[in-house]
């Protein structure tokens, strides 16, 4: 883009709002803590599914059934962000013990980022993707509309980084409890060889990611670059004159 236009280009991001995180847990003496990092705490390592499909979900109640019923049939921790009628939902189908919680809102960013998350079922927000990448975290894709079916794409077919849990858009199109129980298992266990090279090319995009937003970063450099040009108002970028 820089060689095509005349005009100045700063390439920024991705917006992440705070940087260094502890990555091996929440910091357990912090008796402030919600109750769910107390809870992922006590996980195994990179052991816990993080679901969250944003803040509306437009999926069917049979397929709600179904995604229930299929990540508690796969015995998978979970860590699971419902609200309203979905929480009802979930918390339905009984108290699944100390394989999972559900809460209504949670700390995202710091959940991808902890040592016991291994995977994260998404509706591919775009800032959803990016947080994942953060915390390289590999990606179960659930796309439902607009940006997130490509969004999808590029985790799965060119990253390679996740799995593709719905296979087209629409309510027709359900996935059963038997299909997601047996891809949340295989995405999620240790010993599968594709979810290992799966977590390698995550955890490399998740370097590159820190090495751009870091001091001295492209982002960074990018940023103060774009505040420096705006504040002294050049004329070969912003025209004649300085800026009021």
């Amino acid at each position: 883009m820089k060689a095509k236009f005349l005009f100045p280009v700063y390439t920024i991001g991705p917006s992440i709002p705070y940087f260094q995180l502890d990555q091996t847990s929440s910091a357990s003496h912090n008796n402030n803590l919600p109750d769910y990092f107390k809870w992922l705490d006590s996980q195994p390592k990179e052991s816990v599914l993080y679901v969250s499909f944003g803040s509306f979900l437009s999926v069917s109640s049979a397929q709600l059934d179904e995604i229930v019923a299929g990540l508690k049939n796969s015995g998978t921790r979970y860590l699971w962000v419902a609200r309203g009628d979905t929480s009802k939902i979930v918390q339905e189908y009984g108290n699944w013990g100390d394989f999972g919680i559900v809460v209504p809102w949670c700390d995202q960013l710091r959940v991808l980022c902890h040592a016991s998350v291994g995977g994260f079922w998404t509706h591919c927000g775009w800032n959803s993707t990016l947080e994942a990448v953060f915390g390289g975290v590999p990606i179960l894709t659930f796309p439902i509309i607009w940006d997130q079916v490509s969004n999808s794409k590029l985790i799965v077919e060119d990253w390679k980084i996740g799995y593709r849990v719905k296979k087209g858009i629409g309510v027709d199109n359900l996935v059963t409890r038997d299909e997601i129980a047996e891809l949340v298992k295989r995405f999620m266990d240790p010993k599968n060889k594709e979810g290992k090279l799966m977590r390698e090319r995550v955890k490399e995009l998740q370097e590159v990611c820190h090495e751009t937003i870091v001091k001295g970063g492209s982002s960074d450099t990018n940023l103060y670059a774009f505040i420096r040009d705006i504040s002294q108002g050049h004329d070969k970028f912003f025209g004649q004159g300085s800026l009021n």
